[in-house]
């Protein structure tokens, strides 16, 4: 690899913890507004984007123990952010999704950063921007299997 290379991919590598750190402080920020802690932000996130999904399907997502995700999804129906209801194919499950008032709640405090983001983009062309989904979806593949490979090794 020559010298510029290695200097891009170390300047990439940089960038990607400055942008990871901001991102974890906006993301703080949103759950103290929200009443949440940064775990429930991010599971709530989880629900947001994904959809109502089984305390076991969650526990996945998030590298927690089950006896966790029950916890957390009581605290945050008492807190009325999720509503849990029947799996509509198997009456023993239970699916959590996200309470749609929470979603109303949550919305405003996303305004700027939505707005700031879409600016953004609008100075890229389609190309660019399609270069740029494509690395951030392997990026963040890649740090959810970093998390996988760390909370498995923890349990263990």
């Amino acid at each position: 690899m020559s010298s510029e290379r290695e200097d891009l991919v170390a300047e990439l590598l940089h960038r990607s913890r400055v942008l990871s750190t901001e991102t974890v402080m906006f993301h703080t920020a949103i759950a103290e507004q929200s009443g949440l802690s940064a775990v429930e932000s991010k599971v709530t996130e989880y629900l947001a984007r994904l959809g109502p999904l089984t305390p076991k399907e969650l526990a996945g997502y998030a590298g927690l123990a089950p006896a966790s995700v029950t916890a957390l999804v009581d605290r945050l129906e008492r807190k009325g952010i999720v509503n849990r209801m029947p799996h509509p194919d198997d009456r023993r499950k239970v699916l959590v999704g996200i309470s749609p008032a929470n979603i109303e709640r949550a919305a405003p405090l996303w305004d700027y950063t939505v707005a700031a983001m879409k600016a953004l983009a609008a100075g890229y062309s389609d190309e660019q921007l399609q270069t740029v989904i494509g690395f951030l979806d392997q990026a963040a593949a890649i740090t959810h299997e970093s998390t996988v490979r760390l909370t498995h090794r923890s349990a263990e």
